[in-house]
């Protein structure tokens, strides 16, 4: 996803924050404006400290239809600056209750440098719309990790960022809560409240076309990323954003580029890839794990991890102690969409352990993917191939993330 490539007084209270954050935009635009690279300083008012995930009760499903729990479920993007340029997709928000959307600034299918962001008034109006229409509010994500993957781009009116490699040279926990404290501040003033970073892949190899060559990894040593990936979503909590940790279980040790194909790293991977992991669950810090699209015959010798049972539940959920979301990378890159059915994909990824399906739509852009999707998850659970208890069990996943925006 990263190439430019509930009850009703929780929605109520939910839908004010949403609200909240996008009027506080105008605060900002004073730093954004004009093409000024100035960054605004960390020490701006941030908005309330999310509280840990440990302190907040799971919320009730039972009232909610099924379609209202397939479409929380589901993360998927689209085309327009406005709700009026994206009726299509209002139109999913309203009919399949979509749970999660997903922003770039390029649309790669048209090679437009048009697609969803292109300023911060422009982006706050948005998100404030696109919650307007949500009957439960949405997670509204963006791959804002700094460096060469980085949506709020100067040429917007944003400031500048830096790569995580830059940080972990670094390696100032100072430095590194300044840097993300002012991309926190822009995500939260544009009404985004999850941002699909950090990486925490280690750089085991410096040449892997994804990770290592794009600077996207703070290091190749295990505690150093822990603790910048640590103070980088600390910086996030304190102005109220969700971070996600991502590949899961590593994608630093491969040689190719899982948008392009069929990943194996059964040769390279080492369980070392864990520990960042591994220490920010322990920390009680990872709001949501992204899954990595690799294979590793040593872990399941027959599916890449993001529909790897194996990997998912056994490694992530079992051994590592995680009950939080866990979200799937785009299910349009090429390393499933090659291999496996649409509906085999969906499939999997659910019996695999997957709470929220990400269909970024901008690796192939196909009007319809969300009622198509839906479908095919509804389809599964009334064929009984799926339970609706296990669709129960993510939907209190999310419902669990959601109420911290809300608490």
């Amino acid at each position: 996803m990263d190439r430019d490539t509930a009850p009703n007084v929780l929605q109520r209270r939910l839908s004010r924050r949403a609200l909240l954050q996008a009027s506080s935009a105008a605060a900002l635009l004073a730093a954004c404006s004009g093409g000024s690279k100035a960054a605004p300083t960390a020490t701006q008012p941030a908005a309330t400290e999310l509280p840990p995930a440990a302190t907040l009760a799971t919320a009730p499903t039972a009232a909610a239809s099924l379609e209202e729990k397939i479409g929380q479920m589901l993360m998927v993007g689209f085309r327009g600056l406005t709700i009026a340029q994206s009726d299509s997709f209002a139109a999913d928000i309203q009919q399949h209750h979509l749970g999660s959307t997903v922003l770039f600034d390029y649309d790669v299918p048209s090679a437009s440098p048009v697609r969803n962001i292109q300023s911060l008034d422009q982006l706050a109006a948005l998100t404030a719309g696109l919650q307007s229409l949500a009957s439960t509010p949405l997670l509204i994500a963006t791959d804002e990790e700094g460096g060469q993957v980085s949506r709020l781009k100067e040429q917007f009116g944003f400031p500048p960022t830096v790569s995580a490699a830059y940080l972990g040279a670094q390696n100032d926990v100072a430095l590194t809560h300044q840097y993300a404290a002012t991309m926190a501040d822009m995500l939260a003033a544009a009404g985004i409240n999850l941002n699909l970073a950090p990486v925490v892949d280690l750089n085991v190899n410096p040449a892997n076309p994804i990770i290592g060559a794009l600077d996207r990894s703070f290091s190749a040593d295990p505690a150093v990323v822990t603790q910048q990936a640590l103070e980088f979503i600390r910086a996030h909590h304190e102005r109220g954003v969700l971070c996600t940790l991502k590949h899961f279980p590593g994608h630093g040790s491969s040689t190719q580029d899982s948008h392009l194909g069929f990943v194996d790293v059964t040769n390279t991977w080492s369980e070392r890839e864990l520990e960042p992991f591994a220490n920010i669950i322990q920390a009680g810090e990872a709001d949501v794990i992204m899954t990595a699209h690799v294979f590793n015959a040593n872990l399941d010798p027959d599916y890449p991890a993001t529909l790897s049972k194996p990997v998912v539940t056994g490694i992530l959920r079992e051994r590592l102690g995680y009950d939080g979301v866990v979200i799937t990378d785009d299910m349009q890159m090429r390393a499933i969409s090659d291999r496996y059915g649409f509906e085999a994909a969906l499939q999997l990824a659910v019996e695999a352990g997957a709470d929220i399906i990400a269909i970024a739509n901008n690796t192939v852009f196909e009007e319809g993917i969300a009622a198509r999707a839906a479908g095919v998850l509804i389809d599964l659970v009334h064929a009984g191939t799926i339970s609706e208890q296990r669709i129960d069990e993510s939907v209190q996943r999310i419902e669990r993330l959601k109420a911290r925006l809300a608490a």
